[in-house]
């Protein structure tokens, strides 16, 4: 069997759970020889023990923290993109998909390691047959242009990046012909993904939630319809390579305006609108993953999200109205990228972060030439 998927998850603590997947997988005859996993962490890290985990799983993979991915732009003549990958933060899923993008791949995997696969779901399996689905699926829209992926529970819950603007919206239902999914979005039990506002008035002090979510809350898979947007969560996430130089997981957490906690949700608009001009889809639902997110100050997340919770409300209609005449994933993110980067923003509070997003985006697009270019001379051998 080909190795074909990347497998990328982003740890600075609980690596073990990795195991679970790699029983779910065995468990329902999946061949992890297909895996390769990265684990993309920090220097004060445990990576010998990481690294033991996968040699005693014996799954193919390694192990990049801060000085190997530094190694890693060095020996693919890409120095001088390595500030794309923030320092100690969830964005650092990029170095992930440069990892994939530089080899043979041809899809890739996010998993948070406070997540754990159900029974119930082949996770790997289920995921690469989503992304082959070919038939009728549910598509959902919202006279807001939104979708709240929770909108089949009967809870009032809205998940992180979900605008504020765009609640109290009206749900829309059809059935429609799905046949070339591009990204695979499985959803959660237990600790649903909420903001810390959310959070605090779902009355939790300890960054979780007092509402949990089960199998009942999600009843049914979907795709969002087109010209509507979705939250995207990298927690439980495959995607296919052609994706990739718009799927950049923005630059979070390491900036000047202490933005952070809209990584994978600002990329997952710019794939959605990217998909939507190429006739992809995202599908969401199965399989579901068991999310256990460790207790933690709701206020620590607040401030963390308080100074991009503006630039959310915005954020997705600058990249809604980018429609390239050149349709490729990369002319997509390079048309977001220029318009991010001359946008005035001003009038939003940290308004300028926008503009080292739109910055940073054109250099992602660029390193992503740079080393296709690169591969094409000389094809990557590790």
């Amino acid at each position: 069997m080909t190795r074909d998927v990347c497998v990328v998850v982003p740890t600075i603590r609980e690596y073990e759970c990795m195991r679970e997947y790699f029983r779910n997988a065995r468990d329902h005859g999946f061949d992890l020889d297909r895996l390769f996993v990265v684990l993309v962490t920090e220097d004060f890290c445990d990576t010998d023990g990481m690294r033991e985990m996968l040699d005693e799983e014996g799954v193919t993979g390694a192990v990049f923290d801060e000085s190997d991915r530094e190694a890693w732009f060095a020996e693919h003549g890409v120095e001088e993109y390595s500030h794309l990958i923030p320092a100690a933060s969830h964005a650092q899923t990029s170095f992930g998909l440069l990892y994939l993008w530089a080899n043979d791949y041809e899809f890739g995997v996010f998993i948070d390691d406070d997540t754990l696969p159900h029974d119930e779901w082949d996770f790997f399996g289920t995921h690469l047959d989503n992304l082959a689905h070919d038939g009728d699926v549910e598509a959902v829209s919202s006279d807001e242009q939104w979708v709240n992926v929770l909108y089949q529970s009967d809870t009032d819950l809205y998940p992180r990046g979900y605008p504020y603007s765009a609640m109290d919206e009206t749900v829309q239902t059809e059935t429609a012909d799905v046949d070339r999914v591009v990204a695979s979005q499985g959803l959660w039990t237990n600790v649903p993904d909420l903001d810390a506002v959310r959070i605090l008035m779902d009355g939790d002090l300890q960054g979780q939630a007092q509402t949990r979510t089960g199998f009942d809350d999600f009843d049914r898979d979907f795709v969002a319809a087109e010209d509507n947007y979705l939250t995207v969560c990298s927690m439980n996430l495959a995607f296919r390579r052609e994706v990739v130089p718009a799927f950049y997981q923005f630059p979070m957490d390491e900036n000047a305006w202490d933005v952070g906690r809209f990584d994978d949700i600002w990329s997952g608009v710019l794939l959605k609108r990217a998909a939507d001009l190429l006739g992809g889809q995202i599908y969401n639902g199965a399989p579901l993953c068991e999310h256990n997110k460790a207790p933690r100050s709701t206020f620590d997340d607040l401030a963390n999200e308080v100074a991009g919770l503006e630039l959310n409300e915005h954020f997705w209609t600058e990249v809604a109205a980018v429609d390239p005449d050149e349709a490729s994933y990369e002319a997509v993110a390079r048309a977001v990228g220029e318009r991010l980067a001359a946008g005035d923003y001003a009038e939003y509070n940290n308004g300028a972060f926008l503009n080292e997003c739109g910055e940073y985006l054109l250099d992602w697009v660029n390193c992503c030439a740079a080393l296709a270019d690169r591969k094409v001379a000389a094809p990557a051998d590790d």
